[in-house]
């Protein structure tokens, strides 16, 4: 057993509250070694799937101050399904109070923050990212500060996420051998662009435990390994092709490489 705890706090919105609430928390756990990572604006069951999925490789708790309704019931629902253990920080404040008075809570992600300039700047990368995602508009490709290519699994939304907290505009694209990238990926600025490849059992190692959660079995094209590294193959190509920087996430947390991503950017790559 590790000797430190991970702790992945998510939240539909900034993640300030959960997270000083957390912290308060660990505060009578000063002796030891805890890891906390951070993930806001959760706001859709696709991107709090994505999330729960990387959480399994590595951590031991899920923390979460969830005010939009749908995503609590997901949770509620789901959470048998994982290893770790769950924490819910705001609910049971929110239905205590909305019991006790018979008041109804506006279930709105977000009021208690201040808005000012860095926050609408957040925002906005936020609404980036979301509009951005998994190829729906390839005009985002020549808008983004980061771009964001690669195979199925590869974490593309997650770290689309991250760095749109930090403020970043991100874009991102699926790379698969059926379909042509979009024209504008090739008209984007290339030290813009990054390429995340992963080792081929890693791959299939998530895409199975992706498949298992869909209560799909294993045999799938999807998680068959000729096909993840007909994938891959097609994705190093057009990496090759863009001469875009390339980013092996295989052993890496979200956290780390998206800090590996902000120094390529900002160097140049």
């Amino acid at each position: 057993m590790s000797d430190s705890l991970v702790i992945y706090v998510l939240s539909d919105s900034i993640g300030e509250t959960a997270e000083r609430v957390l912290r308060a928390a660990l505060s009578q756990f000063e002796d030891y070694r805890i890891i906390v990572k951070k993930f806001s604006y959760v706001t859709s069951k696709s991107i709090l799937l994505q999330v729960l999925e990387e959480a399994s490789d590595e951590a031991d708790v899920v923390a979460y101050t969830f005010v939009i309704e749908e995503l609590n019931n997901f949770v509620k629902e789901e959470k048998d399904s994982y290893s770790f253990a769950f924490i819910d920080l705001l609910s049971y404040i929110i239905d205590t109070i909305a019991t006790v008075k018979n008041w109804e809570p506006k279930r709105e992600a977000g009021l208690i923050h201040s808005l000012d300039e860095d926050y609408f700047k957040q925002v906005e990368a936020i609404e980036f990212a979301v509009k951005y995602d998994d190829g729906k508009d390839p005009r985002g490709l020549l808008k983004a500060d980061i771009v964001l290519i690669g195979v199925s699994r590869t974490s593309k939304t997650p770290l689309s996420m991250y760095l749109a907290h930090r403020g970043y505009k991100v874009a991102n694209v699926p790379l698969m051998p059926e379909v042509s990238p979009p024209k504008e990926l090739f008209s984007a600025d290339s030290r813009k662009i990054i390429g995340l490849i992963i080792d081929p059992d890693k791959l299939a190692e998530i895409r199975n435990e992706r498949l298992k959660s869909l209560g799909l079995g294993k045999g799938a094209t999807y998680a068959a390994r000729s096909r993840i590294e007909q994938e891959l193959k097609y994705a190093l190509n057009v990496m090759e092709d863009l001469e875009c920087s390339i980013v092996d996430v295989t052993h890496k947390a979200v956290e780390e490489t998206a800090n590996l991503i902000i120094e390529m950017v900002k160097n140049g790559n």
